[in-house]
Formats: structure tokens, sequence, C-alpha cells
């Protein structure tokens, strides 16, 4: 999506969504200084324009068994732009990566992975991304804490 000029009530509609995606039409309506149907139409508006991809639940990985959280550095054998796809391919379908951002420079992809324990990260690093294919070399970084996680992006 290109970058889209919004004014003060888009930008008010989104970052009251980015906070709080479970509000009712009628509370965000009242938030932004709209009536209900009106302010539908703008985030309707939103949605159809890509500003908005979709809504969800915030959860806690611990709580779901998931103790650590890890940093992959992966680095591939070859930059031709079929190796980087069949990687991205690759851990689209491992569901403890949840994050996959290719990088320029000397590492190609930085992955956020989560595990229940340290045999199980072991386990997928060892039988699901150092084997991948083209895959060089694999350097991880386990998570101590957490101090910020701020989902989205500042809106002005």
């Amino acid at each position: 999506m290109a970058f889209v000029k919004f004014d003060e009530i888009d930008l008010s509609i989104l970052r009251e969504l980015q906070d709080n995606g479970r509000m009712t039409n009628v509370e965000l309506a009242q938030k932004v200084g709209l009536t209900a149907p009106p302010c539908l139409r703008r985030v309707r508006s939103l949605e159809k324009s890509g500003a908005i991809t979709g809504y969800h639940a915030d959860l806690d990985g611990a709580a779901l068994g998931y103790a650590i959280t890890v940093f992959a550095m992966v680095s591939l054998s070859t930059q031709a732009e079929s190796a980087l796809t069949a990687f991205e391919d690759h851990v689209a379908d491992i569901p403890e990566v949840r994050e996959c951002h290719m990088l320029n420079g000397e590492i190609d992809f930085l992955l956020k992975i989560v595990a229940p324990d340290l045999h199980s990260f072991q386990q997928l690093l060892t039988s699901k991304l150092t084997s991948a294919p083209n895959v060089e070399s694999v350097k991880t970084s386990l998570t101590i804490r957490r101090s910020k996680c701020e989902a989205g992006y500042p809106i002005d």
C-alpha cells in the first residue's frame, strides 16, 4: 500500500482502533466526534484502502506455553531471488516463526521465534532452520526480558 494522506478524523479512528480494536462502532464514534453511521463508513473506507489490515487479540505467550523468545539471524549461501523466496516460503510453514524480516547487509533474514523451552527450540533450529536449503548460517539470541512491546505504529 502506498502512503495515503489521512485527515484528523481518520488518524483519530486509526489511533483509537490501534489502542482498542474491540470497541464498538458507537464507542469509536463518540471518541472521534462523529455519529455512528459516518464513523462506520470511514472505518470501512480505511479497511478498503489497506490502512487497517485486520483485527486480533494480544495474547500472553507464557500463558500459552511459549516460555522463550529467540531472534535468529539467518544468512543464505546465495541471494538469488529464487533462494530468498524459497526461504520465505519455508519459514511461512513453521508456526513458531512469528516474524520474518528480509534485511540488507550481511544478514539476510531476522526471525522472531517462540518455543516452549530450549530443547524445543534446539529441535526446531536443527530440524527446520539450519537444514533448510541455501542456509549458510544461523546466529541466535535468546531474549532475557521484553521491556517494550508496542503494537502498530506511532500516529501523530
